[in-house]
């Protein structure tokens, strides 16, 4: 299946803007939503900015018009990297996004959803290190985890042709390696994988229509 247009939601982030210039440079019509325009984003002949944020349906309708796929490099933010740090968006902003999308889809032409979601959520729980377990229990980092699990679990039961990715560890390495996939946790996966190999993946996701309706793990 082809796709010409798409959304991105997130593009301003680490990830998010890596998958928006892998997606130009691919040369998808590219759509994205913004808490404000003067983010900083790449001017492209290609690209359509609308401004506003994801959990209000109306503002998202807009930026759906016409993209048949939505890939999300959402999560939620805090203030610093530091695990403990307050919260920048609400702790349900995952799912609530989602639902807003699975609720608009029948109305626009968007059927295809790839979202990034992360390696220790759901069924993958039991297969991360001890400490990283301790870690998302203990700290702020847990709601990102609660939420991830709760946009898979709502994707999984929608109509829509869903991928959703399950990197480990993000770095902000540079290097391009080929990214490994692990699916019902076998092989057992690597710790880490960069932000640059898994915006080529989502691309490569994107451009193939790959794994739908599963949620790879994947990693280096």
């Amino acid at each position: 299946m082809t796709y010409r247009k798409i959304l991105i939601l997130g593009a301003t982030g680490r990830t998010g803007k890596l998958v928006l210039m892998k997606a130009l440079n691919c040369g998808y019509q590219v759509n994205t939503l913004v808490r404000k325009k003067t983010a900083f984003l790449p001017r492209h002949v290609n690209l359509k900015i609308f401004e506003g944020t994801p959990t209000d349906k109306f503002a998202l309708a807009k930026a759906m018009e016409n993209c048949e796929v939505v890939i999300s490099a959402l999560n939620i933010s805090r203030n610093s990297d530091f695990p403990w740090s307050k919260l920048r968006t609400p702790a349900n902003f995952l799912s609530e996004t989602v639902n807003n999308i699975i609720a608009l889809s029948p109305d626009t032409v968007t059927k295809r959803v790839i979202v990034i979601s992360a390696w220790g959520t759901s069924d993958t729980r039991d297969h991360i290190p001890g400490w990283f377990r301790l870690l998302i229990d203990y700290s702020n980092i847990g709601v990102a985890y609660k939420d991830h699990a709760r946009q898979e679990e709502l994707l999984a039961r929608s109509a829509l042709r869903y991928t959703v990715i399950r990197p480990v560890i993000l770095t902000n390495s540079n290097k391009e390696n080929d990214v490994q996939v692990s699916l019902d946790n076998v092989p057992e996966p690597g710790l880490m994988v960069s932000r640059e190999n898994v915006a080529k993946f989502i691309v490569e996701v994107l451009k193939n229509d790959l794994f739908v309706y599963q949620m790879p793990v994947i990693y280096e």
